[in-house]
């Protein structure tokens, strides 16, 4: 298929492609380095900090406000 034939598709076909190749390229990237190390790093100190209970989360409803007024 070459980039042209793309446009040809049907969005919803499209969508559908986009999800495949997700999943097929998400299915080895911790194996193929991908993911750098320190992301690792990152996403285990923030399970130790909910662990400790040393997080804090925000409710959906609390999370749209503080956005709402971003905008």
């Amino acid at each position: 298929m070459s980039i042209t034939d793309i446009d040809n598709i049907p969005i919803a076909e499209k969508f559908l492609m986009m999800e495949q190749l997700w999943e097929s390229m998400s299915k080895d990237a911790n194996n193929n380095g991908f993911s750098p190390l320190w992301h690792f790093d990152i996403l285990n100190d923030r399970e130790q900090k909910i662990i400790t209970g040393k997080s804090t989360f925000s409710s959906l409803d609390e999370a749209r406000e503080r956005l709402q007024k971003l905008v």
